[in-house]
């Protein structure tokens, strides 16, 4: 499951009035990650618009592993709808949040540097990607300001330790302390974006310490949706939403999905 406000938007934009129920502004796309194919595409994303659909699909019972973002509404629906999965938190939106807070952090602390192109470009990446000249640009930043330097270490401990994955169920159960330990120190924080990285920590607990045992995740569902785009702007807009979902289905669904949907 993913909630993409972003791409949704682009869509309806492309597509002309994509969905012409008014009050839908969201449609949400479910995936079989195991075959990377698209199941369906549904308007909504709250209960009482997806409950109706996701209550008929047959054997929900055997669905065992969620992956997702860090969404409360979706996390609810899994919960209701597929009692026997699990759910993963989805790395990229994970790191994805660290990282808009660590930023949203540096604006706070030092308004000026923030908004320097040649700098921001380097603080957005991991130390461990950077080329030997950007790395010396970071530190004659953190040479300035090594309170900088002290927040953006700790980010990048925090990246490194949830990237892992593949785990065995011991090798993940060893991890668990380091996690709690930058969840106390986000907790005792002074800074109020990391105070908040604290509070989602706990309770996304276990979907994000699931992470260190699959590989799964929605970049796979991330990749079709750009291919979900192309497919509108090729056919200049779909006016009705039910033509949309069925060439979505046939050009990015598994086979015999026809036969299932309808």
């Amino acid at each position: 499951m993913s909630d993409k406000p972003r791409s949704t938007n682009e869509v309806l934009k492309d597509i002309k009035g994509l969905i012409e129920t008014p009050g839908y502004i969201y449609a949400t796309t479910l995936v079989d990650l195991r075959n990377h194919k698209v199941f369906d595409v549904v308007l909504g994303r709250s209960d009482a618009e997806l409950g109706p659909y996701l209550a008929k699909i047959p054997g929900k019972e055997k669905v065992m592993v969620v992956v997702m973002d860090l969404s409360e509404t979706y996390r609810r629906i899994v919960k209701k709808y597929f009692p026997n999965a699990m759910i993963v938190a989805d790395r990229f939106h994970v790191i994805r949040w660290i990282n808009h807070q660590f930023l949203k952090t540096w604006g706070e602390v030092d308004p000026e540097k923030r908004f320097n192109r040649s700098l921001s470009g380097v603080m957005r990446y991991h130390e461990w990607n950077l080329k030997e000249d950007k790395k010396q640009r970071l530190q004659e930043y953190f040479k300035e300001n090594p309170a900088m330097k002290a927040i953006y270490e700790f980010k990048s401990g925090l990246n490194e330790l949830l990237i892992e994955k593949g785990k065995n169920k011991w090798q993940a159960k060893r991890l668990i302390p380091q996690f709690l330990w930058y969840i106390e120190e986000c907790k005792k924080s002074p800074l109020p974006r990391f105070q908040e990285l604290a509070r989602t920590f706990k309770r996304w607990l276990e979907p994000i310490a699931r992470m260190w045992r699959f590989t799964k995740n929605n970049g796979i569902t991330e990749g079709l949706h750009t291919k979900m785009e192309m497919i509108s702007r090729r056919a200049f807009g779909f006016k009705n939403f039910q033509n949309y979902r069925m060439r979505v289905i046939a050009l990015c669904g598994w086979d015999g999905v026809f036969k299932l949907r309808n």
